[in-house]
């Protein structure tokens, strides 16, 4: 055991406790397995931080920047406009001024499936001089298909992206259940982040030779390895990416001000996960034999040491989505929060972590709870927090977020 789990159930008024994970597809329904045992009291219970919501923090504004998009995977600030992509849709979108549109991109060459499609945007630091993005994507191969990690050029007239670069292939597939794919830049190194989803097939998380169930990291120019991974001296290519194992569908990455990187996990049917990423460290997800998801989400009975999560939601699961961390005096006392969306909870949650990593406080804010589905959080530069809804239909938006007055 090397860190201390604060698990922290959220009361979510009208929500079943069925066995269903956070997208379309179902979750199997074994009978759920013992909590690992080291789990510890929280600050203060569910009930006591629903009622000190209001005087927590200031209130909060919500507008609407944009709406009739269907599944929003992550929105992305650039120069004069942000860039939204749609996952089944595959459509990459420029929103300008509150009016929407379509970037010419090659959408045929999204494989869509499942929880898989068009996914995950970064931004390269030098945007303003090389207009580089990043793109996290379903494809296809000369036998199958995978999911992959593409550079793109946006045009001096942003109308279309040019001169596509794959730098990563090969992440596992099965269904398209378990995609994963969040991608973030290391603001003090400069690697490309990489998280990714197990694919539904248990053996991959542990497997150091699969890119599944991993954060990974590599050169954003060349696609190369970071030269300071852990396995970077590994035999096995793949194996040279791989930063953290033993995650199940890492759908958030956000690195706190003092650098660390933190990582949010969608749990089966309970615990999902807000993991403080170390290197060369196991986080314990484990489904064999076949897909078993009865077992822990840190299973502390596997050999070596596995490394506990810093907050989980308990049973049921909310499905904890993307988040980022929240910045700025006008946030009062969100200042310094992880604020994560919740799909399955439909809410926007707030964790308030000491300087140590040790969960502090959670807040889910009433604001936030009238949008249904929310997955993707991006703090804009202005310390705006950008909000992507995921209730399909064509009913989806681009919310911003920020405090009143």
């Amino acid at each position: 055991m090397r860190l201390l789990l604060a698990s922290l159930p959220l009361v979510i008024a009208g929500l079943a406790c069925t066995p269903t994970g956070s997208e379309s597809v179902p979750e199997p329904t074994e009978p759920a397995a013992s909590s690992p045992t080291t789990s510890a009291p929280s600050a203060t219970s569910s009930r006591d931080q629903e009622e000190e919501v209001s005087g927590a923090g200031p209130r909060l504004k919500v507008t609407r920047v944009v709406g009739g998009l269907d599944i929003p995977w992550d929105v992305q600030e650039i120069p004069g406009g942000l860039l939204v992509t749609e996952r089944d849709r595959a459509r990459l979108l420029l929103v300008k001024n509150g009016k929407v549109r379509s970037l010419h991109y090659p959408a045929n060459d999204v494989w869509v499936s499942g929880e898989t499609g068009l996914m995950s945007i970064a931004v390269d630091p030098g945007y303003q001089d090389n207009r580089r993005i990043f793109l996290c994507q379903g494809g296809f191969t000369g036998s199958g298909t995978d999911v992959r990690v593409v550079a793109w050029r946006l045009n001096a007239k942003q109308t279309r992206v040019t001169r596509p670069q794959v730098l990563l292939s090969g992440l596992p597939v099965s269904s398209g259940r378990h995609g994963g794919c969040r991608l973030l830049i290391d603001r003090e190194s400069g690697a490309l982040r990489v998280g990714t989803g197990d694919a539904a097939i248990g053996t991959n998380p542990r497997n150091l030779a699969s890119l599944g169930g991993k954060t990974l990291r590599l050169d954003r120019k060349t696609g190369e390895p970071w030269p300071d991974n852990p396995y970077i001296d590994a035999a096995d290519p793949q194996q040279r990416y791989v930063v953290t194992s033993g995650h199940r569908n890492v759908q958030g990455l956000a690195q706190r001000r003092d650098g660390s990187m933190w990582s949010v996990e969608h749990g089966s049917f309970r615990d999902d996960e807000v993991n403080l990423l170390e290197d060369g460290g196991d986080y314990g997800w484990n489904p064999v034999p076949g897909y078993n998801e009865a077992v822990p989400m840190t299973d502390q009975s596997l050999p070596g040491p596995q490394i506990d999560a810093r907050w989980s939601s308990g049973t049921p699961t909310i499905a904890t989505s993307g988040g980022s961390w929240v910045r700025g005096s006008q946030w009062g006392r969100y200042d310094g929060a992880l604020a994560t969306g919740a799909l399955a909870g439909e809410r926007l949650v707030f964790l308030q972590f000491t300087r140590d990593g040790r969960l502090r406080q959670e807040l889910a804010p009433a604001e936030l709870r009238s949008f249904g589905r929310l997955r993707s959080v991006t703090t804009a530069s202005n310390g705006d927090l950008l909000v992507t809804t995921a209730n399909g239909g064509g009913s989806d938006a681009v919310l911003r977020v920020r405090p009143r007055g």
